[in-house]
């Protein structure tokens, strides 16, 4: 069932924006971020959009779906919890972000990483996980599991 504002089908989500410090989007910083983004979610920069230390984004499996990073002065900052989430269609990718996201850890500690929990609200069991790395907003998973 569609919202009689939108007949075409629900609005979704197509990125998030992010302002951050210009030296983030330096190129060894940005291969931090870009190392991350790709090794644990398969997310990849839009190289054609790169502008060295101005603006970087990442495209979420498809071109119309990113995070869009820009360079300010005064950048984004928020408490740990702020964060942007995004679903998968299965529990076994969400347990493969947090196995891609262990091994990931392992090799930097910056990672900051709730680990996969649980949220039974009886018609649904919310499955999800927290994953912050460099960036001012923590990323959040969710896989829904509805009742039979």
């Amino acid at each position: 069932m569609t919202h009689p504002y939108y007949p075409s089908g629900n609005p979704r989500f197509n990125h998030v924006a992010m302002s951050v410090p210009a030296d983030l989007l330096g190129e060894s910083s940005r291969s931090e971020i870009l190392r991350f983004w790709d090794d644990v979610f398969g997310f990849a920069e839009m190289p054609t959009m790169t502008v060295d230390r101005k603006r970087l984004i990442l495209s979420c499996v498809h071109w119309d779906q990113f995070i869009f990073l820009i360079a300010e002065e005064d950048p984004m900052r928020c408490p740990r919890m702020d964060h942007f989430g995004l679903a998968v269609g299965s529990l076994e990718e969400l347990q493969g972000i947090q196995e891609r996201a262990e091994a990931f850890r392992r090799t930097d500690a910056r990672l900051d990483l709730i680990d996969l929990h649980m949220d039974d609200q009886q018609v649904v069991k919310i499955h999800s996980l927290y994953l912050q790395y460099i960036l001012p907003l923590m990323c959040e998973f969710q896989y829904w599991e509805f009742a039979a």
